[in-house]
């Protein structure tokens, strides 16, 4: 007798708390097995696809794609043992039908040991023999209210509030859930678009182009309106008019964890910044000699940022004060015996600060590869949980914008952030005389708790002479 068991949403890790519903992978009536991912969410630090530790049919679906869910909610049912449907008419009766039972079977037995896999907060034993997916057109098994019933295959679909055609069906060339989000919003219809990425891919710079578009179409049409002879009304009638609506965004995902840790940052963290412009002339001579020197195929081009890493490590070693954190609890500074540096990196999905770990005992080029290789996952969404925590320190390049200079605001709990505005060409006074240098602006945020300005000068000098005159440098390494 099949036994249906409540799958609820698992403990991700992190003290995450919630998770959004990006994608439902499976379908009320499908057989999954166990392990085999069943939806994929969306939380304040990673995307994820969330695999079911049950064997056997999916008899119910809670939560909507787009819909928040908190930790411990129900997610789906499963009828353990119920992986078989009822034996079909002779002239429907698929070739091969015989031999997907079986396997279905073996899902189920299967689920009786488990399959030992632990996603943070549940797990279970042994793993299952094989792993099949298989979309019975019934199943003989008490159920929740499902779907209508739809012709197979059952293309995916966007809804119709993200912007799909009525009647029509098929994909969208669409991956980021932000750009379904945004689209559904301000009511876009996507299968108008012509995706401007690989294959078609619509990006949100194509859904900002058309948003745009017709915001202009809206004001064309009232200025139009406007030049017609106006036709006398009643007070009343203009107090009639209906006011337009301010657009409200829900502050969840990472929009709502980077609101979060910042509100903190500000509100228990005594912060306070000093700045000084650099002649970072010799730095990018350095650089284009470093990378000269490694030849056409001598390895990956060493970046600014990864130079401005392996200063800022060399500075914490002289500066230990501050790479730590505070312990408010017990009232003491906590100096941490090795750096994790994070660097700022902005993504459809949001601002997010992946960490290089044990940035101090890496060199420019290695740290570089790790910055390249962090960067690339948080462009396509994959950075896990444990790669966006556990920095001590964070360098935050924000001249990529085209801005000289901010006051970043500190990445609690640590202790600092230095910023890094652009490079460019500037009026400077080298070796006494006026000449065009490449000139860049270095901003320290620091917590007063930990350290004075003196001590936060001196970092900050360091820095700076590092990259007016990396020679300076060869003296820590």
């Amino acid at each position: 007798m099949a036994q249906v068991l409540e799958f609820k949403l698992p403990d991700l890790g992190e003290g995450l708390t919630e998770a959004e519903i990006v994608r439902w992978l499976v379908e009320v009536g499908d057989v999954v097995a166990i392990d085999q991912p069943v939806v994929e969410v969306e939380t304040a630090k990673a995307m994820v696809e969330v695999p079911c530790p049950y064997g056997g049919v999916v008899t119910a679906r809670f939560g909507e794609e787009g819909s928040e869910l908190p930790v411990g909610a129900p997610l789906l049912t499963v009828a353990v043992g119920a992986t078989e449907a009822p034996a079909p008419p002779a002239p429907s009766a698929a070739p091969g039908s015989s031999a997907d039972a079986p396997a279905a079977g073996e899902s189920s037995a299967g689920s009786e040991s488990g399959s030992g896999n632990v996603l943070v907060g549940y797990g279970t034993g042994a793993p299952a023999a094989r792993r099949r997916r298989i979309r019975p057109e019934r199943v003989g098994t008490p159920a929740a209210p499902a779907p209508a019933p739809v012709p197979e295959p059952v293309p995916v679909a966007v809804p119709a509030a993200a912007g799909e055609v009525s009647g029509q069906q098929g994909p969208v060339a669409v991956v980021s859930p932000l750009v379904r989000r945004l689209a559904r919003q301000h009511e876009i219809d996507l299968r108008r678009l012509t995706g401007s990425g690989p294959d078609g891919l619509i990006l949100r710079a194509d859904v900002d182009s058309a948003i745009r578009e017709a915001e202009e179409a809206a004001r064309a049409q009232t200025r139009t309106a406007a030049a017609e002879p106006a036709v006398a009304e009643a007070p009343t009638a203009v107090a009639a008019a209906p006011a337009a609506a301010a657009e409200r965004i829900p502050l969840r995902g990472v929009r709502g964890a980077v609101a979060d840790k910042l509100s903190r940052s500000r509100s228990e963290i005594p912060d306070a910044t000093c700045w000084v412009d650099a002649d970072a002339t010799e730095l990018m001579a350095a650089r284009a000699a470093m990378n000269a020197a490694s030849g056409p195929s001598g390895g990956p081009k060493v970046s600014v940022l990864a130079l401005l890493a392996r200063i800022c490590t060399a500075a914490l070693a002289r500066y230990p004060e501050l790479n730590s954190t505070v312990d408010t609890a017990a009232r003491e500074i906590v100096r941490l015996p090795g750096v994790h540096l994070g660097f700022a990196a902005q993504t459809e999905r949001g601002l997010v600060v992946p960490v290089v770990r044990d940035a101090h005992t890496r060199n420019a080029e290695s740290i570089g590869a790790e910055i390249a290789r962090l960067t690339e996952l948080a462009r396509t969404g994959k950075l896990s949980p444990a790669q966006l925590t556990g920095g001590t320190f964070t360098l935050n390049n924000y001249g990529v914008f085209g801005v000289d200079g901010s006051t970043p605001i500190i990445n609690h709990p640590e202790a600092a952030m230095l910023g890094v505005g652009r490079i460019m060409p500037k009026p400077w006074v080298h070796n006494g005389e006026l000449a065009v240098r490449q000139v860049v602006q270095l901003s320290l945020t620091f917590d007063h708790r930990v350290c004075d300005g003196g001590t936060a000068g001196g970092f900050l000098r360091y820095v700076a002479d590092c990259v007016e005159q990396p020679a300076v440098l060869l003296r820590t390494l």
